[in-house]
This record gives C-alpha cells, sequence and structure tokens, in this order.
C-alpha cells in the first residue's frame, strides 16, 4: 500500500476499527482545530479505535504505508500539538475510556488514555482520594493528553504535575509493537523509567493508551481565599506564607484579568479597590489556617462551598473571557520567582495589554497576547525574555508546533539532538507527529 492509495487505507482502517468509526469530511471538523482555533489544518480521516490492539493495527497500518498520524485525547491542547496541520490522520483516543479497579493500598487506579480527568476525580472521590493534578478542562481533558504533555493545572504546589502521578504506562510505538510496564509499584528500579520518557512527549514517540496513575487522599476540609497585593514582592510573600501551612493551590492574577472575567462571566469581585495582583490560595483545613496567610491585606475568605467556586470562576474563567476577546497567542512560560518582578516589569513594556495569569507557587505564567499586540514579534520578544531570565518556555501546555522555532532558546543543541536521537531510535519513518516539539529533519541528517 502507498501514501497515494487513499481508498486502499481507508478501507485497511474501517476493517480494523469498523466502518462508523473512519470519519472523513465535514464528520472530522470538530478534531482538527485546537481549543485556541489558531492551530489545526485538513486530516484525511479521523480514526477512532476502541482498544490497544486497534491502535497498535491502525499504526502498523499507517507505518507500513508511510502515512503520518497525530494522535489527539480531548482536544483541549492550546499549542496545536494535538491537532492536524497538512492532511495527518488523526487517531483518536477517546473511545479508550476504561476505567479499572482502584487499589486503595497504594493508592491507584488503571485508567485507559481517552478517560477524562473529571472521570477519575469522581472515582476516586468514592474512595475518599483524588487525583492530584486538576485543571480548568477536567470535563474534557484525557488522561492520555495529560500525559503526553506532563500537565500540571492548580494543585501542583502539593502533588506536582502529571509525571509525579504516572506508575506504569501503555503505549504503542509507530510500529505496532505494544510496550506495557503498568505494574504500579511504587518503588521499581529494574532499568530506566518507560512512563517518565513518554510523559511529556507529546505523542513523538509512542501513542499512550492506558496509564496507572497515583491517587492522593481528599482533603476533609479546604479553605480558600482571594487576596490582594500591590505587587509581585507582595505576591511571593503570600507563596512564602501559605508554604508553612498545607497547600492546595496558589494562583495569580492581574487586575486587567480580572476586570475582564467579570465584564465577560458576570462573576462578582468581592474586593473592591480592585488590586493590582491578586492571589487565590486553598489550604487543606478550615479558614483558621489562612489567618497568618493573609495578615493585614485585602482579602476575601470563603465562607462556604458557594463561596469558594464563586472565587474559583475568577481563576477558571481567564481562558474563556480570554477567548471571547478573540484568536490570542498563549503563552504558557515558567520564570524563576526571584526574577517574577523584573520579567514582569519588562513584559510589561513589551505588551502592556497582555492578560497574565497562572500558577504563581511555580512560577508559571499564562501570557495572552490579544488584539494589535497578537503579532509574532511580540512572541518572538516574550520567550526571549523568558530565556533571558532563565525560565522555560513551555510550563505545562507543551510544545506543540507552537513553540519549535524557539526550542533552542531554553534547551541546549546538545539535548535537542538527543532527543532527535531517541525519536528516531522509537519512530524511524517519522510517522507520530512530525512537526510536534522537534523540528523535522531532512533524510540525510
Amino acid at each position: 500500500m502507498t501514501t497515494a492509495d487513499g481508498d486502499g487505507l481507508l478501507a485497511a482502517l474501517r476493517g480494523i476499527v469498523g466502518q462508523s468509526h473512519v470519519l472523513t469530511g465535514e464528520d472530522t471538523t470538530g478534531y482538527c482545530a485546537d481549543w485556541t482555533g489558531r492551530f489545526g489544518g485538513p486530516t484525511r480521516a479521523v480514526v477512532r479505535p476502541a482498544d490497544t490492539a486497534q491502535v497498535a493495527a491502525v499504526l502498523r497500518t499507517c507505518n507500513d504505508a508511510g502515512v503520518p498520524v497525530v494522535p489527539q485525547g480531548g482536544n483541549t491542547g492550546l499549542v496545536g500539538g494535538g491537532v492536524p496541520r497538512n492532511g495527518e490522520l488523526v487517531l483518536s483516543l477517546r473511545r479508550l475510556d476504561t476505567v479499572g479497579a482502584l487499589d486503595p493500598h497504594t493508592p491507584s487506579v488503571t485508567v485507559g488514555a481517552g478517560v477524562t480527568a473529571a472521570t477519575v476525580q469522581r472515582v476516586a472521590a468514592g474512595h475518599d482520594l483524588a487525583l492530584g493534578v486538576d485543571l480548568a478542562a477536567r470535563d474534557s481533558a484525557t488522561i492520555g493528553g495529560m500525559v503526553a504533555t506532563n500537565a500540571g493545572g492548580i494543585h501542583v504546589v502539593a502533588h506536582g504535575s502529571m509525571r509525579q502521578q504516572v506508575l506504569g504506562v501503555e503505549a504503542v510505538l509507530a510500529d505496532g509493537t505494544v510496550v506495557r510496564h503498568m505494574t504500579g509499584l511504587a518503588k521499581d528500579n529494574a532499568g530506566p523509567d518507560l512512563a517518565q520518557l513518554l510523559t511529556g512527549s507529546e505523542g513523538i514517540l509512542a501513542v499512550i493508551t492506558a496509564v496507572i496513575l497515583r491517587l492522593v487522599p481528599r482533603p476533609a476540609d479546604t479553605a480558600v481565599a482571594l487576596i490582594g497585593c500591590d505587587d509581585p514582592a507582595g505576591a511571593l510573600a503570600v507563596v512564602a506564607a501559605v508554604r508553612r501551612v498545607r497547600p492546595l493551590a496558589v494562583e495569580v492574577m492581574r487586575a486587567a484579568g480580572i476586570a475582564m472575567v467579570a465584564e465577560h462571566a458576570g462573576v462578582p469581585v468581592p474586593l473592591a479597590p480592585l488590586p493590582a495582583w491578586l492571589v487565590l490560595v486553598e489550604v487543606e483545613g478550615g479558614p483558621t489556617q489562612l489567618e497568618e496567610v493573609v495578615g493585614d491585606r485585602p482579602s476575601a475568605v470563603a465562607q462556604d462551598a458557594a463561596d469558594a467556586r464563586r472565587l474559583w470562576q475568577l481563576r477558571e474563567r481567564h481562558t474563556e473571557a480570554v477567548n471571547a476577546r478573540g484568536v490570542p497567542v498563549k503563552l504558557d512560560v515558567t520564570v524563576p520567582l526571584d526574577r517574577l518582578g523584573a520579567f514582569v516589569d519588562r513584559l510589561d513594556a513589551i505588551v502592556p495589554g497582555a492578560i497574565s495569569f497562572g500558577h504563581l507557587a511555580e512560577g508559571n505564567l499564562h501570557v495572552n497576547l490579544l488584539g494589535e499586540e497578537a503579532t509574532a514579534a511580540n512572541e518572538d520578544a516574550v520567550l526571549r525574555l523568558v530565556a533571558e531570565h532563565h525560565g522555560s518556555i513551555a510550563s505545562e501546555h507543551g510544545v506543540g508546533v507552537a513553540k519549535v522555532g524557539h526550542l533552542h532558546l531554553t534547551r541546549s543543541a546538545g539535548e535537542v539532538d538527543a532527543l532527535h536521537r531517541i525519536r528516531q531510535a522509537m519512530d524511524p519513518a517519522g510517522i507520530l507527529n512530525p512537526g510536534v516539539v522537534l523540528p523535522v529533519r531532512r533524510p540525510d541528517r
């Protein structure tokens, strides 16, 4: 079979997954653009396998035909890493939605790549447990995609990113070989860790089909507060104070973003006048845990669960409010906390209209460029500024296609070459997610 033999390829794929699970034409629309609307393109077909065996058969068929494949989960990505660009076949993993038995001793649970974060949280809650990673897109984001991008979310300060949650992995290589290490052991040093290699690899090394997830105790009580600060130094003082209790989340927002959310979503802002910087904190325990954190700063402490949800909306509806203003350039970056103030000063000079918010305890800012500021020149300037401050151009959303051209700013030539060698070893034909993370190399290199 050749790449030109389109009808033969589709017939073979239908024979593997069934007629109704090979989508073409208008039926592929929802799979062809990412959440931002900034990235995407045509696809020859969307293929929806039901299990690992079907994934393996699809990849084997595509590899033999030389057809590039884009693995896709819930399609909540923001950097174009899970959508077609140039007619690639989309491999949707959403039907791999099996939830296995929960092990209360580790504790852990085995799930398919297509299971959503919200589903895992519901299953875990029945055992007074939780998935350590939570994020606003929980109802759509799939576990396979979260592992592939090493998603972080709001609870990294307490539990780490997805890399810290993965105890085992099952995946399929480009040639259809199934690799499986699903012991779920807390300690296992029998060679390099395949799960850690694939976590954050963005689908360029293998297609993740199932994982064992570590679970964490579900807090009996939590307290939430919105705290106003004058500047980054004040916000960092809140971080230092909250680390002395049991923090679950430390989120940062700025006045312009809060005002945008209030206008777009009608969410009331409980602080007036509006402080320049606002820090949303959630800790284990009751409101007394927040007394020293709040101090004499302007604040609103949630009195009940409804109050807490209203405060969280001010943070979680930022992305929705930003996108309502048009297609933004979204830059997910990290800078060392001791450089945050200097970074923000320069950022405000370069793009004064940017909307910035994020996960303060990790120095992770989501910088959104809107309107006339949403240019390639400003994107380049901001990412170079990140590199100048010894940060990372991709914090938790991955490199995707959005930042391939900037990877060299924060990864050395030796590192990039090593990543190319690993990719070449695992996917010699280069069919998995070409153009994502790493620039495509010419065959003679």
